[in-house]
């Protein structure tokens, strides 16, 4: 991203959305862009967040839009657009622990099929969606969101207007990359591939290619490539010690087994159409402690799955709850990857982020509630 502001690859997309097309004209349009940004790349949930933030940004100052407000698009878009496609680290995930929880149970049904039939379940993500845009078209500010003054970003540095295809090509790339990469560590399976890694490789294929356009076509030198990188990366430095803390939590709470009493809690005396919508308030509260939709998946679908098996329930509906929930849990959560992240995207402070989009959040969150309940009583 430091290195794309810098060569002017993003002031020559703002000229371009602005002046040439005109596709950005109002406060309205330039949280758009981020939005249809966002849902577009779907491939990893901070790259997501990553670009739409740094796409949004200048069009925020341009248009004074409180970067809390671009903050929430980019939070929004980011995990819920991830859990409902699942061609990347999510498909990859879920996958293999229903492949796991089915042959433990014996059960002849095919993993891939029960994923996609749980993913059309995944009421919270869609709710998201489609509440921010909402929430975008209409200018719908509630709760904190109203009080928002809009401050000049402060890490924003004004620089020379290049080709847009500085910005476009390596975004471009790195879709592409993630693809080949996902395809290569799953030894020819997409789904089964490595997320991470497949990130991690894409990211230094990008900064090589970036090294070799930028500075052997002359729009940067050596020097200027190499201070700018680091200055990008030592951006992420405080992030990353937000994060680490924030998974060490996550790995105790999982240590200590929290998912698995808490599910013993509510499997006293719950009636089945119930359990959909239990489920989801479960992961949510899990979610939400730890700050990883990830974790809660691994925590709560070896604990959901067997439920729904016991109380005879619709397995999809249960396990479209658990992923709703560790969303949901996520997306609330000032410990999560993606609030820190979209935050620092937007170039906003973590706890101002919190406050103003948890009240869409729990919109959101009643509306996939009761469609849990919804569907199991129909």
């Amino acid at each position: 991203m430091a290195l794309m502001e810098k060569s002017g690859g993003i002031e020559g997309f703002i000229h371009f959305a602005l002046h040439q097309k005109a596709f950005v004209s109002s406060p309205r349009s330039a949280l758009m862009l981020s939005y249809i940004i966002g849902v577009v790349i779907f491939i990893e949930t901070s790259i997501t967040a990553l670009i739409s933030g740094a796409v949004g940004k200048p069009f925020c100052d341009k248009y004074k839009i409180p970067h809390a407000k671009l903050a929430f698009v980019c939070d929004s878009t980011s995990a819920p657009i991830g859990s409902l496609v699942i061609i990347n680290g999510y498909g990859a995930l879920l996958l293999g622990l229903i492949t796991t929880q089915i042959l433990g149970a014996g059960l002849e049904v095919n993993a891939l099929e029960l994923l996609i039939s749980s993913v059309l379940y995944n009421f919270y993500a869609m709710s998201a969606l489609f509440v921010t845009f909402i929430y975008i078209w209409f200018s719908l500010d509630i709760g904190p969101m109203k009080d928002l003054i809009y401050q000049k970003s402060e890490n924003y540095i004004q620089v020379k207007k290049g080709s847009m295809y500085l910005m476009i090509l390596p975004i471009l790339l790195m879709l592409v990359l993630v693809f080949i990469f996902l395809y290569i560590t799953g030894d020819g399976d997409i789904l089964r591939g490595s997320g991470s890694s497949s990130i991690f490789y894409t990211m230094i294929s990008v900064l090589a290619f970036m090294l070799v356009y930028y500075v052997g076509r002359g729009y940067m030198n050596l020097k200027e490539y190499t201070t700018t990188s680091f200055r990008g990366a030592k951006k992420l430095f405080n992030v990353s010690m937000i994060l680490i803390f924030a998974f060490a939590i996550g790995k105790v709470t999982s240590d200590l087994k929290t998912g698995q009493y808490l599910a013993t809690l509510a499997t006293d005396n719950l009636n089945v159409i119930f359990l959909a919508g239990m489920i989801f308030l479960l992961s949510s509260i899990i979610s939400f402690s730890t700050g990883t939709s990830w974790g809660t998946f691994s925590i709560m679908i070896p604990v959901a799955v067997p439920m729904a098996l016991a109380m005879d329930a619709n397995i999809a509906l249960v396990v479209g709850a658990v992923i709703s929930g560790g969303i949901f849990g996520d997306h609330c959560s000032p410990i999560s990857d993606t609030t820190i992240i979209s935050s620092m995207a937007a170039d906003c402070e973590i706890i101002e982020h919190v406050r103003t989009q948890l009240p869409y959040a729990l919109i959101s969150g009643a509306i996939a509630l009761s469609l849990f309940l919804l569907v199991s009583v129909l």
